[in-house]
């Protein structure tokens, strides 16, 4: 049996989180979301994905404490794909519980329960990840203190769709057009190649693909494939989504660059920056004020410089925190 952490001196009873409390899941999530202003929380889809998913163990790597009346108060979460260097932490506390210690007690169960994970998979180096952004002092004060470090930066980057949306063509012998379903696993093949050199990122097996894909926030009809016309290939993409919450919380409407990948065959050819450009102008015509997206600040690829080039400006930062096991 998982050794879940005793938060009984608070008031808390723990058990892990099952299919039942996601609706109490959630308006934690809600509660907390509403102090901390994140850029993004999980939504219900998200919470369920997780119960579900056959590479996580509810019963072993989720844990909720409910107060005397039942109400759920705080949370924690491991996630592993086999065979990944690192495991991902995440939990909150709902606001009105928070300097408890009850923070302290949950990132103790996740490095527990990461070293655990680790061993069952067969891996003897354990990493924890855990991530925010970079204005959340309370949760960088939590991490620091359980002795991880800062690892890594990603900025959310945001452009107006005005008169200054470049005019980008695809290169010579490229053809830019809407994703079909009977293309997915092509897009799921070509992501995995065109990330595979990126910081941090994992192969996404079909299950996750298919998960992602389902997510409500995601517009197929603003996503793209770049075709190679001579080999019918996929040579890169431009994964869109759109969260219509943000118009009420940054008062603008935008749309979401999710993913943009270029396999390493077509890269330097001008697909990433076209692929852009034509994500703006389903944007723009769809109503959408901005086009955003999130850019790891060391990327490889350069990634970062050619979105400044097309006129995106970060506007967040968000922190990649890690601990050695």
């Amino acid at each position: 049996m998982n050794d879940f952490p005793d938060l009984s001196a608070h008031g808390l009873t723990v058990s892990p989180i099952a299919k039942d409390d996601v609706d109490d899941w959630l308006e934690l999530v809600l509660r907390i979301a509403a102090i901390e202003q994140p850029r993004w929380h999980a939504q219900r889809v998200d919470l369920l994905d997780e119960l579900e998913s056959s590479t996580n163990n509810p019963e072993r790597n989720t844990v909720l404490a409910r107060d005397a009346q039942g109400i759920m108060r705080a949370y924690a979460t491991v996630t592993k794909r086999p065979g990944s260097p690192k495991a991902f932490g995440r939990g909150g506390v709902d606001p009105q519980w928070q300097r408890r210690g009850i923070g302290t007690a949950l990132m103790q169960w996740l490095e527990r329960r990461t070293e655990e994970v680790f061993a069952e998979q067969g891996q003897p180096a354990a990493l924890l990840r855990a991530g925010g952004l970079s204005t959340n002092n309370a949760q960088q004060a939590l991490y620091a203190s359980r002795g991880m470090q800062i690892v890594r930066y990603f900025d959310e980057m945001l452009k107006p769709l005005d008169a200054s949306m470049p005019q980008v063509s695809a290169p010579q012998g490229i053809r830019i057009e809407l994703t079909t379903p009977g293309r997915g696993e092509d897009f799921r093949q070509a992501h995995n190649e065109a990330f595979a050199d990126h910081w941090g990122s994992d192969q996404r097996d079909q299950e996750a693909w298919e998960q992602m894909m389902r997510h409500p926030h995601i517009r197929l009809d603003w996503s793209a494939l770049a075709i190679d016309e001579a080999t019918g290939e996929v040579a890169g993409y431009q994964l869109a989504s759109y969260d219509p919450k943000m118009v009420h919380k940054d008062g603008r409407e935008q749309g979401h660059t999710e993913l943009l990948g270029v396999r390493r065959a077509w890269r330097r050819r001008g697909i990433a920056p076209a692929l852009l450009a034509d994500a703006m102008a389903r944007f723009a015509e769809a109503g959408m004020t901005h086009a955003s997206l999130e850019v790891d600040s060391e990327s490889p690829t350069g990634a970062h410089q050619l979105y400044s080039s097309m006129g995106y400006e970060r506007i967040h930062r968000f922190v990649a925190w890690d601990k050695p096991l």
